[in-house]
């Protein structure tokens, strides 16, 4: 069994990278213009490889995954803008169903479906995000504040890190506007987070039979400040979430064989 480990930006699992790196000798096929890790991390035999940003880039790369390395799940794990109230930066959601709310090719379909699948939201799998939930608590519980100093978490006004589960929307498009978060949960009033990969992984995942899971750290609220010291986030804080709560996701795992990902010819 492998698992597939995605993300858009290089800090989101750069320490996970690190450690594959560190493997000798460790293994890097190049195809369409991506590089794909592959190697174990807490036993469990992995294919890292970061998507880039957007839809068409996930599904790609997630397609990839699936057909040129037979993975058996795929975890996509990154940042994304709070878009409910009670959704806070430093919080992390965990996805139980994921829209493309840029997805509209009315009056062919209905809003939000895509066409000729019938399908306007996928839902990842339940025992997959079950994991990751409890990979979360034990990060928040144990590990955070080994990883993240005071002064770090003050600086972005994190006090109380919570999870949640629920909708998440993707879309080709940067909500930076407290109009456009506004316009979103008038559409979507149960999202939870905006983002601009989940969905398109998750079809793509349901279209092949392979389960996924989707888990988002919040670096802002989506709004006119969601640029503001997006890098000192995602790589004093993101990084150091994603990396304490995949460990965890796959370390309380059965350590699995090598699989076909390591026959990969590059």
């Amino acid at each position: 069994m492998t698992i597939g480990i995605m993300a858009a930006l290089h800090d989101e699992i750069a320490e996970l990278t690190d450690t594959i790196l560190s493997q000798t000798p460790y293994r890097r096929h190049h195809i369409g213009m991506r590089d794909y890790y592959v190697g174990e991390i807490e036993g469990q035999s992995c294919v890292l490889v970061i998507a880039r940003i957007g839809k068409v880039a996930a599904a790609a790369t997630t397609v990839n995954l699936i057909r040129d390395f037979g993975v058996s799940e795929i975890i996509f794990s990154g940042v994304a803008g709070g878009v409910a109230n009670h959704v806070n930066v430093g919080d992390v959601v965990v996805a139980t169903s994921l829209i493309q709310h840029d997805m509209d090719a009315r009056p062919l379909f209905p809003r939000y479906q895509i066409p000729l699948l019938g399908i306007a939201e996928f839902a990842p799998s339940i025992s997959l995000s079950q994991e990751l939930e409890a990979a979360t608590h034990y990060f928040f519980e144990h590990v955070i504040s080994q990883t993240i100093s005071p002064e770090k978490m003050a600086q972005f006004g994190i006090t109380k890190p919570t999870l949640h589960t629920g909708l998440i929307a993707s879309g080709d498009q940067f909500i930076g506007s407290g109009s456009e978060v506004a316009r979103l949960s008038t559409m979507l009033p149960s999202a939870l987070a905006v983002e601009m990969e989940g969905a398109a992984v998750a079809q793509i995942c349901h279209e092949y039979g392979v389960p996924c899971g989707i888990i988002r750290t919040i670096s802002d609220r989506a709004d006119a400040t969601a640029h503001i010291d997006f890098n000192q986030f995602l790589t004093g804080v993101a990084s150091h979430y994603s990396s304490g709560i995949l460990r965890r996701f796959l370390a309380q795992r059965t350590p699995t064989a090598p699989s076909a990902a390591n026959r990969i010819v590059t």
